[in-house]
């Protein structure tokens, strides 16, 4: 192929997903001049799967891609159809936001941002090669033959690379939605010597809701009060539409069981691997065959479209099989399928080849970022995305990288765990893999990484004054609860306790003592004018302080107990055959992954604490020496 000279960027961004956007939007705003190429302006931030933001885990991703300066949380703040806390019931390091979105203003939403971002050119085309020189980047061709130089790439192609939908019998090479594949891009990536995997989605169908009986489910409204995931979206309220709560029955598991025949899962069809936390319907009948129905969720896809969502049903059953799956189900006896539910497979390059920054080992200047990384979710791969732009560009202006630590970030645990792991299924997210889920929650998110964004360029000016005046106001008010005591005696504690259900005081007490009372909420003091209206962050933030702080301590004890193993680094020339004593099977895992420190060796499955402590022997001769 004939090829010609089609510009000059410092970096290159491969997909406009969610990863894609995160990563141009950092390169671009930290100063570097950058390249967006994707495959459809009209799939520019697409959501194929659920129309929704947040959750347990994800709530806190996007926080804190926020907080560093991304625009995930302010771009869902702009185009959510309702928001709600779940987990209320629960402490709070794994209570949560969720926003259901609507997914065409999300894109529109998306899409402006980056037209009008400075430093950032969007290209309609299909990558097929990446081109390097030294081991290093140089540039990328794309199908029509145009070559653009580049000093670092950040790929995000999502589940694109050789895509292949799977619908019953029928299967056709395909991305999400049925859009173009990326069929070229995997092999010049094996080209490069990395090594790669097969993964397998998948997604429901969708319906129409005027032919939905929504008088046989139980309705999910959003929360009343006004809830915002940007800590610089201005808080406002605007309609929210409800979701729908509805279950399959004995009849829908029946019409699975007697066509798993003809479902690809079953038949040898699906050679990829799925995401274990979000089976396919038909793996769930079969897996959980004593149960006689499982929660199903309708959800709207927006405010301008008939479409809603069947969370909980994904499927690649045959259309004909979808329909009577869809019509056994309660509400939706009557129902008209808009979109087939599909399974789509995809490849992803092995995590392990990796560093912390999400550059890839082999080539210098390449990065990789979202479900090609064997991820599931937007706010994984938008948290991938932010990194790899912020590293992408760093490099380029020869700076620093920033690796964010298990104990400062859930997005340290996402991508430690993706680098330190052996990957058997699409990786998500969860609280309980984040030891220090006290400390990482959502509401301090700000608080964490503020500052972190500050330094690298993304805080914008108006963002940071913003953040100076919260901690502020949070430092004043803890430090007027701590002072501020009150006795037995006192004519307003009194009366509060009383109605509370609260034993009497027997001696004095500051408030900030006093609210760790289960039964005391921080709003009973803003009743009895103990305490000023202060905005819900604040609010919140303090009463977490207090009633938890305890907890909090002991963590951050923890946290400085692992900070020193994090502290002990392995030099990159390290040569683990010639270290004895260890086992092979450590050898073979350490030259693998190539852990940074002996923290990050002593997560690796394989790697024993004896092999952990031999390690630490050796670099400490090797210190001494």
């Amino acid at each position: 192929m004939i090829t010609y000279a089609a510009g000059s960027y410092q970096v290159v961004v491969i997909g406009a997903g969610h990863a894609g956007c995160e990563a141009a939007l950092a390169s671009a705003r930290m100063g570097c001049s950058t390249l967006l190429v994707t495959l459809s302006m009209e799939n520019i931030a697409l959501m194929p799967c659920n129309p929704s933001i947040g959750g347990p885990a994800k709530a806190q991703l996007v926080r804190e891609i926020d907080a560093l300066g991304g625009e995930l949380g302010v771009n869902i703040d702009k185009a959510n159809i309702q928001v709600r806390t779940i987990n209320t019931g629960k402490g709070p390091a794994v209570q949560a936001l969720r926003a259901q979105a609507d997914k065409y203003e999300y894109h529109k939403e998306m899409l402006r941002t980056l037209l009008d971002q400075p430093n950032l050119d969007i290209l309609m085309a299909e990558v097929t090669r990446i081109e390097t020189k030294a081991g290093r980047v140089t540039g990328i061709v794309t199908k029509t033959g145009a070559h653009f130089d580049c000093q670092a790439i950040i790929v995000t192609s999502g589940t694109y690379l050789k895509g292949r939908i799977i619908i019953g019998d029928i299967i056709f090479d395909g991305g999400p939605g049925n859009q173009f594949p990326a069929t070229m891009l995997s092999q010049s990536l094996q080209d490069l010597g990395l090594s790669l995997g097969r993964f397998k989605t998948g997604t429901p169908p969708r319906i129409s809701k005027k032919s939905v009986d929504f008088t046989k489910m139980v309705e999910q409204p959003g929360d009343e009060r006004p809830l915002r995931f940007s800590y610089i979206s201005p808080v406002f309220i605007r309609p929210q539409l409800s979701c729908w709560l509805t279950h399959s029955t004995p009849q829908t598991h029946q019409i699975v069981m007697d066509n798993l025949d003809r479902a690809p899962m079953f038949t040898g069809v699906i050679q990829g691997l799925g995401p274990r936390y979000c089976p396919s319907f038909e793996d769930k009948v079969v897996r959980f065959a004593h149960k006689d129905s499982h929660q199903l969720f309708v959800e709207p896809e927006g405010r301008a479209t008939d479409e809603m969502y069947v969370q909980g049903l994904n499927t690649s059953l045959p259309e004909d099989v979808q329909i009577q799956v869809l019509r056994s189900i309660p509400g939706l006896e009557k129902v008209r399928m808009i979109r087939t539910g599909y399974a789509i497979e995809y490849d992803y390059v092995l995590p392990s080849q990796l560093k912390s920054t999400l550059e890839t080992r082999g080539i210098a200047g390449l990065f990789t970022a979202g479900q090609i990384n064997g991820t599931s979710g937007y706010e994984e791969a938008a948290a991938q995305g932010i990194i790899a732009g912020i590293n992408a560009a760093r490099q380029v202006l020869d700076q620093e990288p920033l690796v964010l630590k298990r104990s400062q970030a859930y997005i340290g645990v996402l991508i430690d765990d993706l680098t330190t792991k052996e990957m058997d299924e699409p990786y998500r997210l969860l609280t309980s893999r984040a030891e220090y889920r006290l400390l990482l929650r959502q509401d301090n998110a700000d608080l964490r990484l503020t500052e972190i964004g500050r330094q690298i360029g993304l805080v914008s000016e108006e963002r940071w004054r913003i953040f100076q005046e919260k901690t502020q106001l949070l430092e004043k008010e803890t430090q007027r609860m701590r002072e501020y005591a009150v006795t037995p005696s006192d004519k307003v504690i009194g009366p509060l306790l009383v109605a509370k259900g609260s034993s009497p005081l027997k001696d004095r007490i500051s408030l900030w003592e006093l609210l760790r009372r289960p039964e005391l909420e921080i709003e009973d003091y803003l009743k009895v004018g103990l305490l000023d209206e202060y905005d819900l962050d604040i609010l919140e933030q303090l009463e977490i302080q207090a009633k938890y702080e305890g907890y909090i301590n002991k963590q951050h004890e923890q946290v400085k107990r692992f900070e020193k193993m994090e502290s002990k680094l392995i030099p990159a020339a390290i040569n683990y055959e010639n270290i004895p004593g260890l086992s092979n099977e450590a050898k073979h895992k350490l030259n693998q992954f190539q852990p940074s420190s002996v923290g990050q060796a002593s997560r690796i499955a394989g790697v024993s604490p004896a092999d952990v402590n031999i390690l630490l022997i050796y670099l400490e001769k090797e210190r001494r020496k």
